[in-house]
């Protein structure tokens, strides 16, 4: 099927199929995303991603209660670890251009059961998060009005005091996510407009608060009078690491968005990379031009960038800093609304999730459905809870989702690439019925070079010295060490994090525990790089695999261990509710499972797929081209 834009003759015909159809699960419906993103516009997506709230909230918390003036070390460090995320996100994005992010990676290297997971978890991340930015926007203009908007709700409608609820019903934040929702749903172009000119401003009054706080610095605030560049210490440094991690977190709707970039081999990779290098450049000298107006101590943690210009006598630049706040906070609802309804298309369409939302608008070629049904939820979300203590699962679901991406990564590149010629178990003949899913259709991005030797067989000039590695079928020892390696690391992470204070061992047994766990881990890592990989020179690949993704899942692990018990204890809640959903609903559906042959075990891919990410789905989707060389028809 061409992912380029409809003709008018196609749009007709389309809706004639359209208006005969049956019920859903027995037609034939269009399932395609419109081409239309460049270059720009996905950079200026991931930008309004991650340079948003956090840069007008989280950056005074962070300087005042964990590190100080060097809040900006701490964004930086952030900024890294980010980095090595960004580059899973990246290769993937640029070899798979379909819609869907850690979801999709994570099926084509590791199975459906994990991937409707991983995408379960994605769900909550986007509602939760969209909810959160709607209230926080909701509040940033209520306090611009003197909370004339607070005390009208609590008079003419009224408040409660229950867990779990806000204080107020927020209809402000309901409304602007009902808003915006509207505008996802009319296309991917009107998105990209509206992003445009929010990320512009944004990004214009963040270059006026760098002159401007250059201007009135005062070295003075960073002196041993006032504390010092860092009061908090290393320890300090880290914890605001931790807490800046999450403004980092946006990129992903770059890769969530690759099936409608109209080159993602090229365009998402160098997206991916501008906005996280705009974005930590933003974030470090935002965080400096702070510490440096006024001492860190005496920040406001809720408006710390206006309320330093007011202090500095500057009330009109205040203003500005807040319009900026307004317009970056929209960036951020429309990219996370713009992602969510795509994670659930992608779901939908390979049978995971119920199909109507597989449905594409003939018009927008948007999944219009999924976009309003989640915009109604997010907005009823935003509207009675309190969500305060739901944020922490923001954390923990992104950062198992940049754990599977990594690992997802290590496994791709040891699976054997080679394309299949002939239908088979995987390859549906004339008398099946076609589905537009990922699970039916898939292509990487690229020619496949044949190598000797294959992927997961030991090196050739390693042979001589490893020869008892090779006498195993090939990809079995990969298999073994990448098992080895994702123990360690989570053995690793509890002993660095929990300490020895926390594991009640004798000081040599902690040293001897911390060491024994670090050399299985480095060993591991070493017999993986022992073995062949898998290259393509006309795509972008992430260097020195496997050290690269196996250093951001030991960073994820040790993130997510200093959770609180209680937001395991939610998540695990959450889910068992996916599972709940995935067998009693998905399992029955899955497209995957429908193309099994009769006879054979159809969950056979629940855990592992077989063979190669080729021959695990056919691939239908033509290479990508030049936008203007792509067919413009839809069958």
């Amino acid at each position: 099927m061409a992912r380029g834009m409809p003709s008018i003759a196609s749009l007709a015909r389309l809706c004639q199929k359209l208006n005969r159809l049956k019920p859903l699960e027995d037609s034939t419906m269009d399932t395609s995303l419109r081409r239309c993103l460049s270059t720009l516009d996905l950079t200026l997506l991931g930008v309004g991603g991650m340079v948003g709230s956090g840069l007008y909230v989280l950056t005074g918390t962070v300087a005042k209660d964990m590190a100080g003036p060097a809040v900006l070390l701490s964004f930086g460090v952030a900024a890294v670890a980010s980095l090595l995320a960004a580059l899973c996100y990246a290769e993937f994005g640029a070899r798979v251009p379909r819609t869907g992010s850690a979801y999709l990676f994570t099926y084509v290297s590791m199975g459906e059961l994990w991937a409707f997971l991983i995408g379960w978890n994605v769900l909550l991340e986007y509602i939760i998060g969209g909810a959160a930015v709607a209230r926080a926007w909701s509040g940033y203009l209520d306090a611009m009005f003197s909370h004339r908007i607070r005390n009208f709700t609590e008079t003419h409608v009224g408040s409660w005091e229950i867990s779990l609820l806000a204080q107020y019903p927020d209809f402000l934040a309901a409304g602007i996510i009902l808003l915006a929702s509207a505008f996802v749903s009319c296309g991917a172009r009107v998105s990209s407009w509206l992003n445009h000119t929010f990320s512009t401003i944004s990004l214009l009054v963040i270059l006026f608060i760098i002159i401007l706080g250059f201007i009135l610095a005062q070295p003075h605030n960073w002196s041993a009078e006032e504390g010092g560049f860092a009061p908090f210490g290393f320890s300090g440094v880290m914890a605001g690491t931790a807490s800046c991690f999450y403004a980092f977190v946006g990129f992903d709707v770059i890769a969530a968005s690759s099936e409608e970039a109209q080159n993602p081999r090229r365009s998402v990779p160098v997206a991916i990379a501008i906005s996280l290098a705009l974005a930590a450049g933003a974030y470090i000298l935002v965080s400096t031009v702070l510490t440096l107006m006024v001492p860190w101590h005496s920040l406001d943690p809720d408006s710390a960038l206006a309320d330093a210009f007011y202090r500095r006598g500057y009330r009109w630049a205040g203003f500005i800093v807040a319009a900026g706040s307004i317009c970056a906070m929209n960036t951020v609802l429309l990219s996370l609304l713009f992602s969510l309804p795509r994670i659930v298309y992608a779901m939908a369409v390979d049978g995971l999730f119920f199909q109507v939302f597989a449905r594409v608008h003939p018009r927008t070629q948007v999944p219009v459905v999924g976009t309003l049904v989640f915009g109604l939820l997010t907005a009823f979300l935003a509207l009675l809870l309190d969500l305060e203590s739901l944020v922490q699962f923001l954390s923990i679901g992104t950062l198992l989702a940049y754990t599977f991406v990594a690992t997802s990564i290590i496994v791709l590149r040891y699976q054997k690439s080679s394309l299949p010629s002939s239908p088979g178990p995987a390859s549906p003949g004339p008398l099946t019925k076609q589905h537009s899913s990922f699970s039916d259709h898939l292509q990487l991005v690229g020619a496949t070079q044949a190598s000797v030797p294959e992927p997961g067989e030991l090196q050739p000039a390693l042979r001589p010295y490893l020869g008892f590695l090779d006498g195993y079928s090939p990809g079995a020892v990969v298999t073994w060490a990448l098992a080895v390696m994702l123990a360690s690391v989570i053995t690793l992470g509890c002993v660095l994090v929990f300490g020895n204070s926390a594991l009640h061992l004798p000081h040599w047994g902690y040293i001897l525990l911390l060491l024994a766990t670090s050399f299985a881990f480095l060993l591991s890592l070493l017999v993986l790089g022992a073995h062949q990989q898998q290259y393509q020179e006309d795509l972008f690949q992430i260097p020195m695999v496997p050290l690269i993704p196996a250093l951001s899942i030991l960073l994820n692990i040790c993130l997510m261990l200093k959770l609180s018990y209680l937001t395991w204890v939610r998540f695990s809640i959450w889910l068992l509710l996916g599972l709940a959903v995935y067998f009693g609903y998905g399992i029955w559906h899955s497209k995957e499972n429908q193309r099994e042959p009769p006879g054979t075990n159809t969950t056979s891919y629940l855990v592992f797929p077989r063979g190669s990410l080729e021959e695990t789905v056919q691939a239908v989707q033509p290479p990508i081209q030049a936008p203007a060389h792509e067919p413009g028809h839809m069958e």
